[in-house]
């Protein structure tokens, strides 16, 4: 996703420019994937908006309604049934408006989606067009929007509901400015919602001016550290992140900003209970956003592919973010002629039990989303084999070649719908679980 900065920014990493200032001019778009999110990475900004004279809105693309954790702390027991897990849905929700007024956000300036928590990305990466049966919550068991204050209730658990919802709340809104959840957090529905908004920003080219877009990370292991609420220290880049191409935005708070930030968080008694040192952690000096640029992938005529890897310390993301096992030591792609060429350059010999996935999805203006081919490239103990959504598909016009420490694919750019750009990640598991995986990147075919 292009984040269209006005302010300058810089080429080398770890570099740290400035929030603009926010004016009566504004209006904020603030994006949730749970209920407390918008508290833990943004109640700095909404203070500095709402200060300005600037409108603000936060939306909720789930209840968090599957956190069962948490809600075994606060309720002191297992939270199992379905309607018992909607109703901690509905608390959470309650929680936002608590902690949204602390910092002086009014009821009617949310909105709640009430997509299925902990499946948005199984949803993305699956569940469009005509589908038998819409996805089904793992925990709350519903395929459709269950709760009555959401936006559009009633409505399929399928991609085209979220993505035509974060749609028309901006082509209502018109923000100039989004905060959204980041593309290398490892919590599947922060990526998820990084996704759908820029599918959205790009359905919207041309209807509206284009908002400058500021992603905030809220989930990687160990950070930000110490834990606890020190209002008197700094966030800082995770170290994980510091050597990539991210163009890294801090905000400086004010200690009443910071002390409000404090107060709104721990409204969230459903969460803290669970972690009451962890939350808090997120109510320092600054806030930090930081988005990736596109990676340009130009048409060659060579006989050898000249590779475009993604940016330097990112591959194998989440292994460093959640502390699994590195496997992924380099992903390049490249052009050639018709094709595109994925490379995965791994630390150690492939084990021959070792699962690689990578995701290869579509885009052009012109075809709806939905229509667009949504590829998993899939090597493992059963062989070589292509999913698009939940369909298995023909791989007679692949090319894998799989030897020590080396994996590439090549496949013609019609299997992806000839697309303008490619939304793409790569992972690594061992049987059911993911040992490591990269951040999303938005590749721009030329």
């Amino acid at each position: 996703m292009a984040a269209f900065f006005v302010f300058q920014t810089f080429s080398y990493a770890g570099v740290i420019s400035s929030m603009p200032p926010f004016t009566d001019k504004d209006r904020v778009l603030i994006l949730a994937p749970h209920p407390d999110d918008e508290a833990i990475a943004t109640a700095g900004v909404i203070q500095q908006a709402l200060k300005a004279g600037a409108q603000v809105k936060t939306v909720f693309m789930t209840n968090g309604e599957n956190n069962e954790l948490a809600f075994i702390v606060y309720k002191k027991r297992p939270v199992l049934r379905p309607k018992e897990l909607l109703a901690m849905g509905e608390l959470r929700f309650s929680e936002s408006l608590a902690a949204m007024s602390v910092l002086g956000m009014k009821p009617d300036q949310s909105i709640v989606l009430g997509y299925p928590d902990f499946g948005t990305m199984d949803i993305f990466t699956e569940f469009w067009g005509p589908v038998k049966k819409p996805f089904r919550s793992m925990l709350s068991r519903q395929r459709y929007v269950p709760y009555k204050e959401s936006r559009s209730k009633g409505a399929p658990y399928v991609g085209e509901s979220i993505l035509n919802d974060i749609k028309a709340v901006i082509n209502e809104y018109r923000p100039t400015r989004i905060f959204v959840s980041h593309p290398a957090d490892t919590n599947r529905d922060h990526r998820a919602l990084y996704l759908y908004l820029t599918v959205a920003l790009w359905d919207l080219e041309g209807q509206i001016d284009p908002p400058m877009v500021f992603p905030y990370i809220v989930h990687v292991v160990g950070w930000p550290k110490p834990r606890g609420f020190v209002p008197t220290q700094s966030l800082t880049v995770p170290p994980e992140l510091v050597n990539g191409d991210i163009e890294w935005v801090s905000d400086p708070l004010s200690d009443t900003e910071v002390q409000r930030k404090h107060d709104a968080i721990t409204k969230y008694v459903s969460q803290v209970r669970y972690a009451p040192s962890y939350l808090v952690t997120f109510a320092r000096r600054n806030e930090l956003f930081g988005d990736y640029p596109a990676i340009p992938i130009v048409h060659q005529m060579t006989s050898e592919p000249v590779w475009q890897a993604v940016g330097a310390g990112e591959q194998g993301l989440s292994s460093k973010l959640t502390g699994k096992p590195e496997q992924i030591a380099s992903l390049s792609y490249a052009r050639q002629g018709n094709n595109l060429l994925v490379r995965i350059i791994f630390k150690r010999i492939i084990d021959k039990e070792m699962g690689v996935s990578v995701f290869l999805m579509g885009y052009r203006h012109d075809v709806s989303f939905a229509e667009m081919p949504k590829l998993n490239l899939i090597a493992g103990i059963a062989g070589f084999y292509i999913k698009d959504k939940k369909k298995n598909i023909s791989t007679k016009d692949v090319q894998f070649v799989s030897k020590d420490r080396e994996l590439f694919f090549s496949l013609p750019l019609s299997m992806l719908g000839l697309p303008e750009r490619v939304l793409s990640t790569a992972k690594t598991s061992l049987y059911d679980l993911t040992l490591d995986e990269t951040a999303w990147r938005v590749l721009l075919i030329k």
